[in-house]
């Protein structure tokens, strides 16, 4: 397991946003964080692990209704590297996350690589879709009102947002806690196609 830290800038970023916090504390707090001070809201600095192939656990058993409407099962995508994303639309730093993940989507179209959403303890599959369709989200997304995603996820994904790369297997091969970017993620989704071409 190899643990890549946050660069020196995030860290200033980090502390820059401890800073502006409290003072968004002190000026009132806006309905988003509300929200996610309800739920238990917990963000992650960017900071990425990667798991070697000897290293990885059993597959991920993720399943359940999407916002869609449809059905969505991790099993069914054997043979294929998903990217797993958790996020919630009340989740400021998945809306400035969004656009990296639409642009890695389009990056990786073609090849052996699927994209699913968590949608984490959203108030409704409605408001799920509404701003999953406003993000450019066009992969499907498991509804997860509940907060079971972080033990269908093996515990690996503690941060909104979070994303996980799992191998051909379904074996989680690289998680991000925080905010990943276009770049990060399609380099760990090509290394972790690699690995069996």
């Amino acid at each position: 397991m190899k643990t890549v830290c946050p660069t020196r800038r995030t860290l200033l970023t980090s502390a820059s946003a401890l800073v502006l916090a409290g003072t968004l504390a002190a000026c009132g707090e806006s309905a988003a964080e509300k929200a996610a001070k309800e739920v238990g809201s917990r963000n992650g600095d960017g900071s990425m692990t990667l798991f070697e192939p000897a290293e990885r656990g059993a597959p991920v058993e993720l399943a359940g209704e999407t916002i869609q409407g449809a059905t969505w099962d991790s099993a069914d995508e054997r043979g294929k590297v998903v990217v797993v994303n958790l996020w919630a639309s009340w989740c400021g730093p998945c809306a400035k996350e969004a656009p990296h993940l639409v642009e890695a989507h389009e990056e990786t179209k073609g090849e052996d690589v699927a994209f699913v959403g968590i949608n984490y303890r959203e108030s409704s599959k409605e408001t799920g879709r509404a701003q999953g369709e406003e993000w450019g989200f066009v992969w499907p997304s498991v509804y997860d009102k509940s907060g079971q995603s972080a033990i269908d996820m093996q515990g690996k994904m503690t941060t909104q947002p979070s994303t996980a790369v799992l191998d051909r297997e379904g074996r989680i091969a690289a998680v991000v806690l925080g905010p990943v970017t276009t770049s990060t993620l399609v380099g760990v989704v090509e290394d972790t196609l690699a690995e069996s071409a």
